[in-house]
């Protein structure tokens, strides 16, 4: 008789990564005639944005633009002004090779340096590096075994459960609505804010996604005063074509604001600021399905391989604020401060004091004013660390982003002490390896029972599992639980005991 072999498909974790690369930053900004010529240069930053990616057998493409924004102090009391640029770039980072049938990454990263220098009072050069870290997790199809029929096959089944991942995409989008100044800017210097997803709605290979972009605004007035506030607030409706996508799936949708423009109202009314986000969604089909982990026969010998299979799992879905502070000394006790900016690098999971936790590096950087009337800029860098209550341990990453919902900046007595509201959406992913039979065939027939064995007495110990003890005396598992009077789903032994072993 032919041993019956049964099959599925398991889209188990495939290939997970994170690589590194440095990313030049180059350019050359001309100062418009209508901002006010370069006295001296206060700060550059440089962020890319990664507008598409592309996965290949040992690489990943990434091709984007690289937002280079510099603060500088404009001639004859003109105070803190501001350009900015817009560098495209393509770039290729290579991976260890392997197969995928989805894939995942996410591309964060820090300055590495930034060299700033007026050529003359119209004209900037940069020079730098930023470095970018990727962390690409993939799934593979993998055919296993789920089930063994006849030739007296006696067989363990363990449930595996895990996600299937049935969507990623990123997408750019753009939203405006108003923004009404108290008078006209002479200067917007900065507009920066945070996005806030509402709703999202699953279809049949589409999601409709609602939500609000918080906008921020530094801007200064024409009369020479000091630098004020505005807020506004954008609302978003987006409905997005996603392959794969079913209202079965658990799902994620985060908005990462990546720039804002403003244009000037007619006629004095209020402005329009256009706010563009990344739209990141991520959605996840549970699966259960039991696998054979084991298995051998009462009639032949049989022969067997196992080999681990690797299921992914959502370990916890993330969407909490926390506060982190810093402060430091300043060179001038009478500095009056004039701004304050956040940034955040590469987000990991990190295990203290046996818990898991979600670490980032946060960049605090202070623009302030002396009592010489020149404008310096100061940093400061902070530890964000957040508790992941309620996930369990074992081998995490996180698909994660950081936003500053608040930046507070006081100077007292010479000290610096910013205060940051960071919040953190995403989800964390769990990968659990567990060997199970990929290979098996039968072999010989067994000999035949002694029949001078009349009674067989094993006498079993503590911990040990029945599946093991029926299989060296090749009896079934159930018979060995009917014989001693055993509970159906006893598996493992609890304590010593003398079992009887059947088919003597």
């Amino acid at each position: 008789m032919e041993l019956k072999v049964f099959r599925d498909i398991l889209y188990a974790g495939g290939g997970c990564c994170t690589v590194q690369a440095e990313l030049p930053v180059e350019a050359e900004i001309l100062i418009s005639d209508y901002l006010p010529q370069v006295f001296k240069i206060v700060k550059c930053f440089a962020r890319p944005v990664v507008l598409q990616k592309q996965l290949q057998p040992g690489r990943l493409n990434l091709d984007g633009y690289i937002r280079c924004t510099v603060y500088y102090q404009g001639e004859e009391g003109a105070g803190l002004c501001q350009t900015e640029q817009k560098l495209p770039f393509h770039k290729s980072l290579e991976l260890p090779e392997f197969s995928f049938s989805s894939w995942s990454a996410v591309v964060e990263g820090e300055t590495e340096y930034l060299n700033c220098r007026a050529v003359n009072p119209r004209r900037i050069e940069v020079r730098g590096a930023y470095e970018l870290t990727a962390s690409v997790s993939a799934q593979c199809s993998t055919e296993v075994i789920t089930g063994l029929a006849d030739c007296g096959i006696q067989q363990r089944l363990d449930l595996l459960q895990g996600v299937r991942r049935a969507a990623v995409l990123d997408k750019l989008i753009s939203a405006d609505g108003p923004i009404a100044f108290a008078q006209p800017p002479a200067a917007v210097l900065d507009v920066s804010g945070s996005a806030l997803v509402k709703e999202v709605k699953l279809l049949s290979g589409k999601a409709v996604v609602k939500g609000e972009i918080h906008a921020q605004c530094a801007w200064r007035a024409g009369d020479g005063g000091g630098l004020q506030s505005q807020d506004a607030v954008i609302p978003f409706n987006q409905i997005l074509d996603v392959e794969g996508l079913s209202e079965d799936c658990q799902c994620l949708c985060v908005a990462e604001p990546v720039g804002f423009t403003i244009a000037e109202g007619e006629q004095g009314g209020p402005g329009k600021l256009t706010a563009t986000a990344l739209l990141h969604l991520r959605a996840w089909r549970p699966y259960e399905l039991r696998c054979v982990a084991d298995a051998f026969s009462t009639q032949c010998e049989i022969l067997s391989e196992t080999a681990p299979l690797e299921a992914e799992q959502l370990a916890c879905m993330v969407d909490q604020s926390v506060a982190v502070t810093c402060s430091g000394p300043l060179p001038d006790e009478n500095t009056r401060l004039l701004a304050c900016f956040a940034s955040f690098g590469p987000v990991s999971v990190e295990m203290q004091r046996d818990a898991p936790v979600l670490t980032a590096k946060v960049q605090v950087t202070a623009f302030g004013q002396n009592s010489l009337d020149e404008i310096d800029s100061y940093d400061k860098s902070a530890e964000l660390t957040l508790p992941l209550a309620g996930c369990p341990a074992g081998e995490l990453y996180a698909e994660c982003w950081l936003s500053a919902e608040d930046v507070r900046a006081a100077c007292t007595g010479g000290t610096l002490e910013v205060t940051v509201s960071a919040r953190a959406q995403g989800a964390v992913l769990r990968r659990e390896s567990r060997p199970f039979v990929s290979e098996i065939q039968t072999g010989e027939p067994l000999a035949p029972v002694d029949p001078d064995i009349s009674l067989r007495i094993y006498y079993a110990q503590p911990g040990e599992e029945l599946f093991d003890i029926a299989r060296r005396f090749h009896v079934s598992p159930g018979q060995m639980l009917e014989a001693n009077g055993l509970e159906p789903d006893t598996r493992t032994l609890a304590a010593a005991c003398r079992l009887l072993v059947p088919g003597a």
